[in-house]
C-alpha cells in the first residue's frame, strides 16, 4: 500500500509539472513551420499522458488549458536577454538556413548559456548553445567557443532533432536537454524535474523573443 502511495504521488507531481509546461504552450501562437499551434492529448491504456503539438495519432484531442505563467529564475535574466541581441544577424542566418524561428534559436541560447559565448557547464558544454564536445565534432563546429560556429551547429542540432520527432518541439526541445534517447524511451517529454523546467524556460522565452 504504501509503495502504490508513492507512486501515486509521483504520478500526481509529474502531472502538474506537465501542466505547467502546457499552460505556457496555451499561450502561445507558435510558428506554422514548426507546429500546428495547439496542443493535443490522450491517455494510453496504461494510464500514461501523451502530449503533442504534431498529433499524428488519431487518438489525439485538443486539449485546452486555462492561460498562465510561470516565473522561472536562473539564467535568463533581462541582462541575458540583452546579451543575445549582440548576435542577432548570426542568430537569424543561422535560423533560416535550418529551417527555423529566429526567436526559437534566441529562447534555446537564453536558457542555455544565458547569451555568454565563453559559457561551460559543470559537464563540459560549451559555448552559447552549450554543446557538449562529442557534438560539435559531429556537427563539424571546430572551435565551440566561437558564438558564429556554435550557434550554426546549435542551430543545425536542434533542426535534425525537429526533423526526428516530426516537427514536435516540445519533445526537440526535451531532447536537447536531456538527449533523444531519452525522449524516445518515454514516448515524449521525460518524467525528469530539469527537462520539464527546461522546456518550460524555452518556451516562455520563445514568446518573450522578437526579430
Amino acid at each position: 500500500m504504501r509503495r502504490e502511495g508513492l507512486e501515486d504521488k509521483r504520478l500526481k507531481i509529474l502531472l502538474a509539472a506537465l501542466l505547467w509546461v502546457f499552460t505556457v504552450c496555451a499561450a502561445f501562437t507558435l510558428s506554422s513551420e514548426a507546429s500546428a499551434g495547439a496542443i493535443y492529448s490522450f491517455v494510453d491504456e496504461n494510464g500514461v499522458y501523451h502530449f503533442t503539438n504534431v498529433p499524428a495519432d488519431p487518438r489525439f484531442t485538443k486539449t485546452e488549458f486555462s492561460h498562465g505563467s510561470a516565473i522561472i529564475h536562473g539564467r535568463g535574466s533581462k541582462k541575458a536577454a540583452g546579451r543575445s541581441k549582440n548576435y542577432h544577424s548570426i542568430i537569424k542566418k543561422a535560423a533560416n538556413s535550418f529551417g527555423l524561428d529566429p526567436a526559437l534559436v534566441k529562447a534555446v541560447i537564453r536558457a542555455e548559456s544565458g547569451g555568454n559565448p565563453m559559457a561551460v557547464s559543470s559537464k563540459g558544454a560549451l559555448g552559447l548553445m552549450q554543446l557538449m564536445p562529442g557534438t560539435a565534432e559531429e556537427l563539424m563546429v571546430y572551435d565551440p567557443l566561437d558564438p558564429e560556429e556554435n550557434i550554426w551547429g546549435g542551430s543545425q542540432y536542434l533542426s535534425r532533432l525537429l526533423n526526428m520527432f516530426d516537427g514536435d518541439i516540445i519533445s526537440a526541445l526535451a531532447a536537447y536537454n536531456a538527449g533523444p534517447g531519452a525522449v524516445e524511451r518515454f514516448g515524449g517529454l521525460p518524467p525528469y524535474r530539469e527537462t520539464i523546467n527546461y522546456v518550460q524556460r524555452v518556451l516562455r522565452f520563445w514568446k518573450q523573443s522578437k526579430f
